[in-house]
């Protein structure tokens, strides 16, 4: 007999790991959310982000919690309306993804991107874009491909700093 932690319907048991839970973060985890990102921040892989983003936004994040609630690593996803002239689908946008250095090479990330995936599927998102200035390998073995930021919802396109040279990438279904 296999038992499991329960989680929350909409999201899927998307990770291999059954001593990790992955759920929705709560507004009290902001300042976890920030400390977690603070080093791929550093090391410009992410935007600097304030706290009080993190705990507005807190319902964008699904995060993966190890058995003694730290957070292991997180991932945003938020939808955007249709641009006006668009043909009225939702798209989302998938933003601040880390896993903590610990738990990088796991498998993590990639559960966590099946996670955002599926939750993303199930709000009808026509299609999922985001900016990366790595080497986006993980995106692509999922279907991600390059893009380019003018078929992006144009408020997150706007938001983009041209400095940090990041690639967009796109994924539909």
């Amino acid at each position: 007999m296999t038992t499991a932690t329960p989680r929350p319907a909409a999201l899927p048991c998307a990770l291999d790991t059954p001593s990790s839970a992955l759920r929705t973060a709560r507004p009290d985890e902001a300042a976890a959310l920030s400390a977690l990102s603070r080093p791929f921040v550093r090391s410009g892989a992410l935007r600097e982000r304030p706290v009080s983003l993190y705990a507005a936004h807190a319902a964008d994040f699904l995060i993966l919690e190890a058995p003694d609630g730290t957070l292991d690593g997180c991932v945003g996803l938020r939808a955007y309306p249709a641009d006006a002239g668009e043909d009225g689908e939702l798209a989302g946008v998938v933003y601040n993804f880390c896993v903590a250095a610990h738990r990088q090479g796991s498998g993590a990330g990639a559960g966590l991107l099946r996670a955002v995936l599926v939750a993303a599927r199930a709000r009808s998102l026509g299609a999922l874009f985001t900016a990366t200035t790595g080497g986006a390998g993980l995106f692509l073995r999922h279907g991600f491909t390059p893009t380019t930021a003018h078929r992006a919802p144009r408020t997150w396109a706007e938001s983009l700093d041209p400095r940090r040279n990041a690639r967009v990438l796109i994924r539909t279904w």
